[in-house]
């Protein structure tokens, strides 16, 4: 296993082309990012021409909008605009704004829970088909159009099925699935439910699955013939049948706090999720669809909320003890560590590693386990609160949600 340095000040150890390309393949046209950690929920990007290594100071600030409220979202763009979420008082309010950083709209949406100690909106809201949907951290689940920031509807999820909230208050971006869109309100017979995205009307709850939500995000898993919703609940990953809501299949996954803030990614037939506290796993759906199998655990990649990357069979994470690792996607074996680099979020773009470290660093890091270090990085100072956003890369420009700050770079390379 390699250990590499944490030290980014004067780097320039650029990955060579060739192994860019062996990375991921090559995207010609940028993409939007409608909903949480990009178009596919998987914290990779679908960029090109982006930079290798930034100048001392970082990339260049192409805007920067203040007043956004407190929060720990980050941003969907899509439609040539951008959607954020901030607490003012109790109040969650959706922003729009446009990718020049114009104010479009701002709309409020319902009361945000207190977050014991950790105030601020949780939801990023998804865009689909000209309409946006957040959770507030209370339950208020609500569509708004898009184009002009009306309200279409409003559902409290905690009282119509009947859930109670959890230690953090709710934390969740809505998994918009053709005409349902799903939700964690962890009720009797209901942790996870549909709701018609017009209407807001009731489409199918989980039916046996009555555990309390986990902070988590769920994603749509398409392997072979079989297509389902997966998350985590407080006590178990699952599957679900996103037709009907019925549980497909459930394997116990505790967590410390049952802290379960990281959507699990896909390779295959195989799912990996990580934990807080109890590292990360890699687990193998059966043919029929109906269960998993543990492949291996890997104590070692805990990860508290910044998120997994899965790209060229290996598995990217900053652990709760704040080293990075890479992992053997097959085996878990480590392969390479950064120790003592800050607990981060994680996202991919473009052969690259893009990461907001807990102290207020954001990194660009060369994933290849032979060289994993940090090639450029630069401090956020505006904004306030924790550095716990996820970034976000769209038409080669990263975002960063700081507090109550966001600010706009320009990432694309120099012809």
């Amino acid at each position: 296993m390699k250990q590499s340095s944490r030290t980014w000040q004067g780097l320039a150890c650029v990955p060579s082309l060739s192994l860019l390309m062996a990375l991921g393949p090559t995207v010609l046209d940028a993409a939007d990012s409608p909903q949480f950690r990009g178009p596919n929920r998987d914290g990779i990007y679908p960029e090109a021409r982006l930079a290798r290594s930034w100048p001392d100071g970082g990339p260049p600030l192409l805007w920067s909008a203040s007043g956004l409220g407190e929060s720990y979202a980050s941003v969907s763009v899509a439609d040539d605009r951008i959607f954020t979420t901030g607490k003012t008082g109790e109040t969650g309010i959706v922003h729009a704004l446009g990718v020049d950083g114009r104010r479009l709209w701002a709309t409020s949406y319902g009361t945000e829970h207190h977050g014991n100690g950790y105030p601020g909106t949780r939801t990023t809201p998804t865009y689909a088909a000209g309409s946006i949907y957040v959770l507030s951290s209370s339950g208020d689940a609500v569509a708004l159009d898009a184009a002009s920031g009306r309200i279409l509807w409003k559902v409290d999820v905690l009282e119509r099925f009947g859930g109670e909230n959890v230690t953090w208050g709710l934390a969740e971006s809505p998994l918009v699935d053709g005409t349902r869109v799903v939700f964690t309100p962890g009720g009797p017979d209901a942790s996870l439910v549909a709701l018609d995205t017009a209407t807001g009307a009731t489409v199918w709850t989980s039916k046996g699955l009555s555990e309390s939500a986990a902070y988590c995000s769920p994603r749509i898993w398409e392997t072979g013939a079989h297509r389902q919703i997966v998350t985590m609940t407080a006590g178990h990953l699952v599957g679900l049948d996103p037709e009907r809501g019925d549980v497909l299949w459930r394997t116990p996954m505790p967590a410390g706090y049952d802290i379960h803030a990281n959507s699990p990614v896909f390779d295959g037939d195989v799912v990996y999720v990580s934990r807080h506290i109890e590292g990360s796993d890699a687990l193998r759906l059966a043919p029929d669809g109906r269960s998993v199998t543990p492949v291996w655990n890997q104590p070692a990649l805990d990860v508290h909320h910044g998120g997994l990357v899965l790209v060229s069979g290996r598995l990217y994470g900053a652990s709760l003890g704040k080293s990075w690792h890479a992992l053997d996607a097959a085996s878990g074996e480590v392969l390479a560590s950064i120790p003592e680099l800050g607990r981060s979020s994680l996202v991919y773009a473009d052969g690259l590693l893009y990461a907001y470290v807990e102290s207020g660093e954001v990194l660009l890091v060369d994933p290849d386990p032979d060289s994993f270090g940090v090639i450029s990085g630069f401090t956020v100072t505006a904004g306030d609160g924790q550095h716990w956003s996820h970034l976000v890369v769209s038409d080669r420009v990263l975002y960063v949600r700081h507090g109550d700050a966001l600010l706009a770079y320009d990432v694309a390379a120099v012809d």
